[in-house]
């Protein structure tokens, strides 16, 4: 479920320069959770807010499960990240979940300087320093970073996305696959989506790296559509279900 939310707050859309800007202030993203297509096992959103006087946006990012899911395992994750308007690095990450009684209530703030990050374990008292990888990213940074430095003709060519990530006290390389172009059908109509797979540490739940597949709109915007996560057990689909104040006119095929 964890890496499920993750991946929701971690894509757009992919162009170069502010006035092509695939998101802007305001944008809101919602998303429902399915269990092997059928029980309602969450929900999950993005909010968006550019702080013009600090010069950052102020990115929202809260996943619960709902219905009988609820019942057997219950995940209440909110996360926030604070990132540069120019340079898409972060400053400022908030990490607050409980998930089946698995809780953290974490603080990052990165130094792009001196390549740090200081982490306040605030439930645990404790206050550790890090070192991080040049031009690191948080969780929900990377999502916008690559919306905004990659197009679509990047990233037919490159077929392998790669970012540097620090999450909780870790150093990570994200890494992404393209594997092309497919329309989809949704609740909207059909939408053509750029297809992805996201590499991800194989864990406790997760068969192996490559069980994430990844629906990204091939429009302006590059918003999630469609997310599938295989289990040891059933799947995880994701399908934004509403949305608010995007950038760029949402193509749909009716």
């Amino acid at each position: 479920m964890k890496k499920i939310i993750i991946l929701i707050f971690l894509f757009s859309n992919l162009c170069f320069g502010q006035d092509q800007s695939p998101y802007k202030s305001g944008e809101w993203l919602n998303f429902k959770l399915s269990y092997s297509g059928w029980i309602k096992a969450g929900k999950a959103s993005l909010k968006l807010k550019e702080d013009k006087l600090t010069g950052l946006y102020h990115v929202k990012a809260i996943g619960k499960t709902t219905g009988p899911i609820k019942w057997f395992f219950k995940v209440e994750d909110y996360y926030q990240s604070y990132f540069s308007n120019k340079t898409g690095l972060p400053k400022k990450f908030i990490r607050k979940i409980n998930e089946g009684g698995h809780t953290k209530n974490l603080t990052i703030d990165f130094d792009q300087i001196s390549n740090k990050a200081i982490v306040n374990n605030i439930k645990k008292s404790s206050v550790k320093e890090f070192r991080t990888k040049a031009n690191v990213h948080d969780m929900l940074s990377v999502f916008y970073f690559l919306r905004n430095n990659y197009n679509l003709d990047q990233i037919k060519k490159a077929k392998d996305l790669s970012v540097d990530m620090f999450f909780d006290s870790e150093n990570y390389e994200f890494k992404m696959k393209f594997l092309g172009i497919e329309t989809i059908n949704t609740k909207f109509g059909k939408i053509k989506c750029i297809k992805l797979r996201p590499f991800v540490q194989s864990g406790r739940v997760f068969k192996e790296k490559e069980s994430l597949t990844l629906w990204i709109s091939a429009d302006k915007n590059k918003i999630p559509i469609r997310i599938k996560a295989d289990l040891v057990v059933g799947s995880i689909r994701v399908d934004l279900d509403e949305f608010s104040g995007l950038n760029h006119p949402f193509e749909i095929n009716f």
